[in-house]
């Protein structure tokens, strides 16, 4: 593939007009009545979640099915854009820039935090389950949860996605869009008209609520690490302050494209992971990881079932709810846009090459972050030489991180690269997806051209602004109920839709004989970036 240019091809004003009005609408409403937008999305929050959690558990399972047969099976071997087609990034560049553009902040905010709120029973996570506060089971428990958040069941949601549109686009020749996706199950009809204007103007809504979200949780974290670093007081001017950064930031690498500016950015990010990671497993308790990863996993595995399907009945809402539908609500909101992102930068590889890239690695890269940053919370915790539990009862649910770092060796200078980390993190995300939502609101969108700039310049102060609002005048028990309220109701919205997209992948890999023609088993090797 050559260099991407900008795209000068007309905007499909069919999507573009009802997203902004939305996306601007919430964020005028969040300044004019903060109050009543938040009441709405709880309600929309509550409604959805207590409904229908039974039906996001069985989307989920599913999911993983879906995914295994689909990595391990001869389907594996498709290649995309055919046998001959070859591949642009090479797997280090592929792999950076699908892991930051995934999981924005996800991991820094809450590889300490969410397993220290579990141990500690801060919001009542434990009740349903009757197990002690601050025991050992406890720490079982937190680190089993953690695992079973994080890692191979919501990456199965993105690469499933990912992989359909993917299929659809290079090898049945349809269009970059969420609506061919759906093609194995309702023909060519769908991709035009107003249903297809509905499927990716709802697919749009549901990626800008939940990277709002993200976004809003990463500004809440970075604002109390400069409030408990720099004693810097948190409030609007904060906020407004650090989403300028941001935005500026993913605008310069907006401005210059997915070849340099997304893929630099996403290298600078992803090496700051990397060694973090392999930082504090040096410096931490690094046999107590090890055997926690062990355990961790096994009381996941021991109870895989019940928790794979409880909708709340088991666990209670405390855990459940807020939790971890919370999470599939949010995965399910980011999967079908960022499936096409994933989609524009796999050209060339096959579909085993992509499920272990956004499936397997990312998943495996989660359990062992959690099991380093987890584990080694735990154990200073109950040895009592940090109590990052009274930090996030007394800071909110991203506040224990800090307390935390101040006892790392070399904290003080850990700090200031967590933020720049959190700082890149939130922009790699933010680019990917302003840049993916631009190209669907672009007609004729192709994946080696680049969506036009003020587009994706738009897109992405729209999605900070809601993120700020909500953070700066949205907070709630967890400091962030507000984004946790607006991103739900994306998921909500999005459901639907990925629930065709799965039903379409089960149907087009696994049914449909003209597939078989794609199966090939000549090109398995590891082709070489282009340069």
């Amino acid at each position: 593939m050559s260099e991407k240019k900008s795209n000068p091809k007309p905007i499909r004003w069919s999507v573009f007009i009802p997203c902004f009005i939305v996306i601007g609408g919430a964020a005028l409403l969040g300044i004019i009545n903060n109050e009543w937008l938040t009441a709405v999305t709880s309600g929309i929050f509550g409604w959805s979640l207590s409904n229908f959690g039974w039906l996001y558990q069985i989307v989920a399972m599913v999911t993983l099915i879906v995914a295994f047969l689909l990595t391990f099976s001869k389907v594996g071997k498709i290649r995309f854009g055919g046998p001959d087609a070859k591949s642009k990034y090479s797997f280090g560049s592929w792999f950076a820039m699908t892991l930051t553009g995934g999981i924005a902040t996800g991991l820094i905010t809450y590889g300490v935090n969410e397993v220290l709120i579990y141990f500690g029973n801060i919001y009542g996570e434990l009740d349903g389950y009757g197990i002690q506060p601050l025991s050992d089971e406890a720490g079982y428990f937190a680190m089993g949860r953690c695992f079973y958040n994080w890692t191979f069941i919501p990456y199965a949601m993105y690469a499933l996605s990912g992989v359909i549109i993917a299929y659809m686009y290079f090898n049945r020749k349809k269009e970059l869009s969420v609506a061919a996706s759906l093609t194995p199950l309702f023909g060519d009809k769908i991709t035009t008209g107003v249903w297809k204007a509905i499927i990716d103007t709802l697919s749009v809504l549901a990626i800008a609520l939940g990277l709002a979200a993200s976004l809003g949780a990463g500004l809440a974290l970075i604002g109390t690490g400069l409030s408990a670093a720099y004693g810097v007081a948190q409030g609007p001017v904060v906020w407004f302050t650090l989403t300028a950064i941001i935005t500026a930031t993913f605008t310069i690498a907006s401005v210059t494209g997915i070849d340099k500016g997304i893929k630099w950015l996403a290298g600078l990010t992803s090496k700051i992971f990397y060694v973090l990671l392999i930082l504090l497993f040096i410096i931490g308790p690094t046999v107590y990881i090890l055997n926690m990863a062990n355990v961790g996993l096994g009381y996941w595995l021991d109870r895989f079932w019940m928790w794979g399907f409880d909708p709340y009945l088991v666990g209670g809402e405390a855990l459940v709810t807020w939790w971890t539908m919370y999470d599939w609500a949010i995965w399910i909101a980011y999967a079908p846009l960022m499936g096409i992102f994933f989609a524009i930068i796999a050209h060339g590889r096959t579909v085993r090459q992509f499920m272990i890239i956004n499936w397997l690695l990312p998943s495996v890269f989660g359990y062992v972050w959690f099991s380093v940053w987890g584990s080694t919370a735990l154990k200073w915790q109950t040895d009592g030489k940090a109590d990052i539990i009274s930090a996030i009862q007394e800071g909110g649910a991203v506040a224990g991180i800090w307390e935390f770092l101040k006892h790392v060796p070399l904290g003080s200078i850990l700090i200031p690269v967590i933020i720049v980390a959190l700082i890149a993190a939130f922009s790699t995300t933010a680019d990917t997806m302003s840049t993916t939502i631009a190209t669907l609101c672009t007609k004729n969108s192709r994946h080696d051209e680049e969506p036009a700039i003020w587009q994706k310049i738009v897109w992405g102060v729209s999605i900070g602004l809601i993120a700020c609002i909500m953070v700066a005048f949205g907070g709630g028990a967890q400091g962030v109920d507000g984004v946790k309220y607006l991103a739900a109701c994306g998921g909500f919205v999005v459901l639907a839709i990925f629930v065709l997209q799965v039903a379409a992948a089960i149907k087009v890999f696994f049914l449909d004989p003209e597939t078989k023609k794609d199966i090939v088993d000549s090109v398995d090797q590891v082709e070489k970036a282009e340069k």
